[in-house]
């Protein structure tokens, strides 16, 4: 059986190192905030090219400490995408602000910059950027808008761990950036993991603070903060997996070029590639024509390839958010009906890479 994602395959593939590394914590009697995850922060900033990195429990909590970080309120407005991972619009809610929802490119997925500025209020206070499913947003143009307003940029890098923007790594062109390390990312630890990164020392200094009770040493407070820790077991992993992450983006994207000149069927859209961008496919994202998604799910399925749907309903339509759709999304909606993830994880074999491609082309 193929599924669109394999994490165990990335375990056995480095079994040796991360069986050591974890009998090596567990020995150590440090399980929370220790030699691992500085370490591991370290590198982490090191690779992505930026100054300061702060490990957290999961990706929403990196969101919702940037936001924190920034003194976000309820009532104030942050711009993002409704074509994102549930756990982006969540983050944002729980502070008490309001997500305000642009429209997405339907060539590339990913925000539509050109309707950002009219939405765009006195309550505006930032704008969270999705790298989604591996591809950077139109960056630089963001970035001007962040200028011009003088408003925060957050870039939520959760599917985009190491994908750069004219040559430069996605995460250092805002304020914030935020990383999932969720099993079946490119980079991933065997649970949950998360990062905020930033050149801005004040910033790290207060993020630290909120990731544990406001502490300044153990168990003295000097402002409110909460437990979003990152653990010493998955900070281990995370580093031994690091040093591998330029290589496993490197398959992706051979096994996506394949896809790209091999896939033939008339019957469905590819992604369209950008060459200022390098996308690391965190997923492999194709478009079923004529209402015939589930029937090419059904027929992948039983040929034993089992494809996923990011995302099946939109933000915007899901009941905790529907208070605040304001607005239609036509090609949002439009690309949630059509849009099927195929397996694209660096350990496909070529016999495996080859049934994807004589599947699909047979359909």
């Amino acid at each position: 059986m193929l599924f669109f994602a394999n994490p165990r395959s990335e375990y056995i593939y480095l079994k040796k190192k991360i069986d050591a590394k974890i009998k090596k914590v567990l020995n150590s009697n440090s399980y929370i905030l220790g030699k691992e995850v500085e370490n591991f922060e370290k590198n982490f900033s090191k690779y992505i090219g930026l100054n300061f990195s702060v490990g957290v429990s999961n990706g929403t909590d990196a969101i919702i400490l940037a936001l924190q970080a920034i003194n976000i309120k309820k009532g104030d407005e942050i711009i993002t995408t409704s074509h994102t991972a549930f756990a982006t619009i969540a983050a944002i809610v729980d502070v008490g602000a309001i997500p305000v929802f642009i429209d997405i490119k339907e060539d590339d997925f990913t925000i539509d910059t050109s309707k950002i500025e009219k939405k765009i209020t006195k309550k505006t206070k930032a704008i969270i950027a999705v790298h989604i499913y591996g591809n950077p947003v139109d960056i630089k143009e963001i970035t001007r808008i962040k200028k011009k307003f003088k408003i925060t940029l957050i870039e939520d890098c959760a599917q985009a761990h190491g994908a750069e923007y004219n040559k430069k790594k996605v995460g250092t062109f805002g304020d914030f950036a935020t990383f999932s390390f969720y099993p079946t990312k490119n980079l991933s630890t065997f649970g949950d993991g998360g990062m905020v990164s930033t050149n801005n020392s004040k910033m790290y200094k207060k993020i630290k603070l909120l990731r544990e009770y406001g502490w300044n040493r153990k168990n003295f407070s000097i402002r409110m903060g909460s437990n979003k820790r990152l653990d010493e077991l998955h900070a281990g992993i995370l580093s031994i997996k690091l040093v591998h992450l330029n290589e496993f983006n490197n398959k992706r994207i051979i096994i996506a070029k394949k896809f790209l000149q091999k896939i033939k069927s008339k019957k469905l859209i590819l992604p369209n590639i950008d060459i200022l961008k390098k996308h690391v496919f965190h997923l492999f994202v194709i478009r079923i024509k004529n209402n015939q998604r589930d029937k090419f799910l059904n027929y992948l399925k039983k040929n034993n390839i089992f494809a996923g749907i990011h995302y099946p309903l939109p933000n915007h339509q899901q009941k905790p958010f529907i208070k605040y759709n304001k607005t239609k999304l036509p090609v949002t909606e439009k690309i949630s009906n059509e849009i099927v993830s195929i397996p694209n994880y660096p350990l496909l074999s070529t016999k495996e890479i080859d049934k994807i491609i004589t599947v699909i082309n047979s359909f």
